[in-house]
């Protein structure tokens, strides 16, 4: 299956970098491009999670059902963006047309990636091993990892989001960071000219 980008990763930054990009589906420059995110969850630090402080959310809101929500909206909002369940990503590798994208049941191409899992120190995904540094953000004994990157890219086509990005593990920046790629790419598909999509309440 080819995909004009591809995020790997359906936590927080993961999903809405997905949202924002699903949501340019009627903008000329993004209207058909094929999107697609790969839904790894299980190691997500959602699981086991509640919040009482981000804004929009329910107080005392669990990080499951959050996830389990955003599924929901994502599928139902933008169904266009194609959702792989059950698969984990081994291997991300250059290829002429952008990457291959190598799961544990399938393989994939894509013009650009999003990578979007956790800071785990068991990070292992082959191609991708060589940009791996400590986190400058969390806790040194924590053990956690980042990826190289300047302003979210780590190099051609190739982007980082949420906490891998060095950021800390607060939701509403996580959240932030997945909106802040979209919109990059976004603006790199209406030809570096900024994009960013914002919806609003019909004028009576």
């Amino acid at each position: 299956m080819n995909f004009d980008v591809l995020i790997i990763g359906g936590g927080v930054a993961g999903m809405s970098a997905a949202l924002v990009l699903g949501s340019a589906k009627n903008k000329p420059f993004a209207e058909n491009k094929k999107i697609g995110i790969i839904m790894h969850q299980k190691a997500s630090a959602l699981n086991g999670a509640l919040f009482n402080n981000v804004l929009g959310i329910a107080p005392g809101t669990t990080g499951s059902e959050l996830l389990e929500n955003g599924r929901k909206q994502l599928a139902e909002t933008y169904p266009h963006v194609v959702q792989i369940e059950k698969e984990k990503v081994t291997s991300v590798i250059p290829s002429e047309t952008g990457f291959k994208i190598t799961t544990n049941k399938n393989s994939y191409s894509s013009q650009i990636v999003v990578v979007a899992v956790g800071p785990s120190n068991l990070f292992n995904i082959e191609g991708l091993n060589q940009y791996v540094e400590p986190h400058q953000n969390l806790p040194a004994h924590k053990q956690r990892i980042q990826l190289k990157n300047t302003g979210h890219k780590i190099t051609e086509n190739l982007y980082v989001s949420g906490v891998l990005a060095g950021w800390r593990s607060q939701f509403a920046a996580a959240a932030g960071s997945g909106a802040h790629v979209a919109t990059d790419i976004l603006t790199l598909w209406n030809g570096g000219q900024t994009a960013m999509v914002h919806d609003s309440e019909s004028k009576k």
